[in-house]
């Protein structure tokens, strides 16, 4: 008979099993961390990643931004004075007119035309149709307006002509002076709009004559109006100067000023590198016109004559094929005695009237290369003499 432990024995220390200790979360390594609540708490990102993730948003931000709100541009020349100034940066409002879809979406960000030597910033593997999302406002006369330049496969900005997708094409800056459906027309210089004056913009230029009694000899007034050009004819003194009408008045009431007079070009003086440059329209830079402002709908009689004034937006904006034979007008094979325009067409000019390139000289621009409207000057900055222009920055564009 085995033998039996009394009861109340207890077993010996080998017997009893060593306790398991409990694994506490914190020292788990499968665990996250567990707030008051005994919530699991989310791992901390890597520095690395944060800022990855931080910068990758405002990349997106700023390219949205840049495409369909705001942009910022650099004003090259004087075409623009003294409304602009070369050395200013402009921010355009792209949503007053309303933001153009890109027309040329594989491209590299930030870029435009190039980036390097001939290297393109873009393929044009894809190339989608012209669509703009409605904006706010329509462009109204007098509107500084960016716009691409239509005419860059004829008149270069640099190196050999090419024809760049509507978007790649650089950008101008001018003033709107005709809209779609206008009758346009220059007399005397002074612009008129279906036979009504349009106003000067205040700080427009223009080219003066002024006649003194004496040689000026004071180098701050000379250089106060650009008196560069002189001349001696016995009895008086004569420069040519570009001023702002303003500018002119005040020049009026100086000392031993005896007149103050606008050159302009006599009507029928034809200049060839006017467009549309033929003798057809012997017409320049102060006697321009009557020209109608094509407008999207609208049917015009075409003759061999009237061709030059709307070839281009025939052949190039509109993508028509067109062959004349005689007095015969061929477009898409079809022989044509009128043609309905697809699209409204602008008439753009500098506020420096005699020192710009613009559509005096090659002629219309089409709405899809409207870019956006001029708001303010961001930035200004002199390079030829070195500072900034303190006072110029934040100055509403008007």
């Amino acid at each position: 008979m085995d033998e039996q432990p009394p009861e109340n024995e207890q077993p010996s220390e080998e017997q009893v099993p060593p306790p398991v200790p409990e694994e506490s979360a914190a020292t788990s390594p499968d665990a996250g961390e567990e707030d008051a609540s005994g919530k699991k708490k989310k791992k901390k990102k890597h520095w690395v990643r944060e800022w990855s993730e931080a910068f990758l948003f405002a990349f997106i931000a700023v390219l949205i931004a840049r495409l369909f709100l705001f942009e910022a541009f650099s004003i090259p020349s004087g075409s623009m004075d003294n409304t602009l100034l070369a050395g200013d940066y402009v921010v355009v409002n792209k949503l007053a007119f309303g933001p153009r879809m890109p027309q040329t979406p594989l491209s590299i960000p930030f870029t435009h035309q190039r980036l390097w030597g001939n290297v393109k910033a873009y393929v044009e593997w894809i190339s989608l149709p012209y669509m703009r999302i409605p904006g706010y406002s329509d462009i109204a006369h007098n509107d500084v307006v960016v716009f691409n330049f239509p005419a860059e496969d004829i008149f270069p900005m640099e190196g050999p002509p090419e024809k760049y997708p509507v978007d790649k094409r650089s950008h101008f800056i001018k003033r709107c002076v005709a809209l779609a459906g206008d009758t346009f027309e220059i007399r005397n210089g002074e612009i008129y709009i279906n036979g009504k004056n349009l106003s000067n913009p205040e700080q427009a230029l223009f080219r003066y004559s002024v006649k003194v009694d004496s040689v000026i000899r004071d180098p701050a007034l000379l250089r106060r109006f650009g008196m560069a050009k002189e001349s001696n004819r016995s009895e008086f003194w004569l420069y040519e100067v570009t001023l702002s009408p303003s500018a002119a008045d005040s020049i009026r009431k100086l000392k031993n000023i005896l007149a103050v007079e606008a050159i302009t070009a006599e009507a029928g003086s034809f200049d060839q590198s006017i467009f549309p440059n033929t003798d057809k329209f012997p017409w320049n830079l102060d006697q321009y016109g009557p020209l109608v402002i094509p407008s999207e709908g609208q049917t015009v009689k075409l003759t061999v004559d009237s061709l030059p004034l709307y070839k281009r937006i025939i052949v190039d904006y509109e993508h028509n094929t067109l062959q004349v034979r005689g007095d015969s007008i061929m477009i898409n094979g079809k022989l044509a005695d009128s043609y309905t325009f697809q699209m409204n067409y602008y008439f753009m000019m500098g506020d420096n009237r005699y020192n710009s390139f613009d559509s005096r000289i090659w002629g219309f621009v089409p709405e899809d290369h409207i870019v956006g409207r001029a708001a303010f000057i961001l930035f200004s900055y002199d390079k030829q003499n070195g500072h900034t222009r303190w006072s110029r920055i934040f100055d509403g564009i008007h």
